[in-house]
């Protein structure tokens, strides 16, 4: 059995709340071992023998028959996420408070379309990187300051994406990239 992340997107949106509990029993109700969420309900951890595209089919369908509303999984193995954590998409850029990088997990990698639209989004403040199917988003300002907003991208680009933060990225890496 493989480890898998699954990074959720807009799972605690729009007055909706899902516990921590209730997310790690509607894993368990798809068949996944040993499911955990991460800092927040939106990252849960599992372990399971299928593939990929298959467990994200299975968890949105589980979580629109649980929940009611629409909940996109974006499912990448331990060791993606590790290379994930490791990508440098910036080398030699100084990341400064309150900046940071924030990576985007879309479900395949984007057409050479879907890039130039992203990269439409470019400003003074905020720098993209593409590589397979994660956007790298360097962003100098706080988020609130920064004019790029991931609905905006989506229906630009006609794709669907959820961001987290580097730092969350890492620490999850660190965390269960050596268990077994």
């Amino acid at each position: 059995m493989a480890r898998y992340a699954a990074f959720l997107r807009a799972i605690n949106v729009g007055g909706h709340v899902v516990t921590m509990e209730r997310l790690r029993e509607c894993f368990a109700a798809c068949g996944l071992k040993g499911a955990e969420t991460f800092l927040a309900s939106g990252n849960v951890v599992f372990e399971s023998g299928g593939k990929a595209e298959a467990l994200e089919r299975k968890i949105e369908a589980r979580l629109r028959a649980e929940l009611g509303y629409e909940v996109a999984a974006f499912v990448r193995t331990m060791e993606e996420v590790a290379g994930v954590a490791a990508c440098e998409a910036f080398p030699g850029v100084r990341v400064e408070k309150p900046a940071g990088v924030n990576v985007g997990f879309l479900r395949e990698p984007m057409t050479a379309d879907g890039v130039r639209v992203l990269m439409g989004f470019r400003t003074e403040v905020d720098e993209f990187h593409v590589a397979g199917r994660e956007i790298y988003w360097l962003c100098r300002v706080r988020q609130s300051e920064s004019k790029f907003m991931n609905t905006r991208f989506e229906k630009a680009a006609g794709v669907q994406a959820t961001f987290r933060g580097m730092n969350t990225v890492t620490k999850l890496a660190a965390k269960y990239g050596e268990r077994r």
